[in-house]
C-alpha cells in the first residue's frame, strides 16, 4: 500500500524531483456538490487535473462525470465499489475495473487507460488484471491527507512539506463510504495551492501531460 514502492511492477509516482510540473489528482468523485465547486476553482485557475472516479458514483450522477469530461480534466478508473484489492480475486477484481470501465462508457461516451488502486492497495494480482485490460496504474507521491476533512491550512502545510517538483498530489473530491462526503476544505486548498506554487513557477499538468514528459525526457 505504500505509494511509491514497485515491489509488484511499475507504477506511475511522478517525474524526478526538481521538474516545474505538478499533477493535481482527485479520488472517489463524483460527488455532488463539491465535485462542481472544485471544478469552478480549476476553471478560474485555467488548471486541468486528473479525477478517479468511483463507478457506482459515476452511474449515480453521470452529469457530473459529464462535467469533469467537458472541463478538459482527465479521468480515471477507481474501481467500481471501492474495495481494497489486495484482498480480492482475480476474477472480482477484472469485474471492479470492467464495471467502473463500462461506467465512464455509459457516462461520458468512452472509457480511460488510468487506474488508481483504493487505498493504494495492490498486489500482483490487480496489477497483472490491470495489464491484462490495458490500464496503467497511477499512484502518487504527496498527499494532502484530506480524507477526514482537515481544515484547508492543515492540508496546504501537510502538501507543502512534501513538494519537491514533478509530483502527483493526491486529494479527494469524494468520500468512498457514500455520496455527500464535505470536501469544501479540499476546495478551499486547492484554490490556495493553484495560486502559490504558479507564483513559485510550476505548471500545472494532468497525469497524460506528465507521462508524456517522461516518455520524451
Amino acid at each position: 500500500m505504500a505509494p511509491t514502492a514497485r515491489w509488484y511492477g511499475q507504477t506511475f509516482t511522478g517525474l524526478a524531483p526538481g521538474s516545474r510540473q505538478i499533477a493535481l489528482t482527485y479520488d472517489d468523485g463524483p460527488n455532488d456538490p463539491h465535485t462542481q465547486r472544485l471544478l469552478e476553482v480549476l476553471a478560474k485557475h485555467n488548471v486541468h487535473a486528473t479525477f478517479f472516479l468511483i463507478g457506482r458514483y459515476i452511474q449515480q450522477q453521470p452529469q457530473i462525470a459529464r462535467e469533469i469530461a467537458q472541463a478538459g480534466h482527465v479521468l480515471g478508473n477507481h474501481t467500481f465499489t471501492h474495495p481494497l484489492l489486495i484482498f480480492k480475486s482475480e476474477a472480482e477484481i477484472r469485474q471492479e475495473f470492467t464495471q467502473c470501465r463500462d461506467a465512464l462508457q455509459d457516462a461520458i461516451g468512452k472509457s480511460s487507460n488510468l487506474f488508481r488502486p483504493p487505498f493504494g492497495g495492490r498486489g500482483p494480482a490487480a496489477l497483472r488484471v490491470a495489464r491484462e485490460l490495458g490500464l496503467e496504474p497511477v499512484m502518487w507521491n504527496v498527499t494532502g491527507y484530506d480524507w477526514n476533512a482537515p481544515p484547508a491550512e492543515k492540508i496546504e502545510r501537510k502538501i507543502a512539506k512534501q513538494i519537491r517538483g514533478g509530483d502527483v498530489i493526491l486529494l479527494h473530491d469524494g468520500g468512498h463510504k457514500q455520496i455527500g462526503a464535505d470536501r469544501s476544505q479540499t476546495v478551499i486548498a486547492t484554490a490556495h495551492l493553484i495560486t502559490r506554487y504558479k507564483v513559485e513557477g510550476f505548471e500545472f499538468v494532468t497525469i497524460p501531460q506528465m507521462m508524456e514528459k517522461l516518455a520524451v525526457s
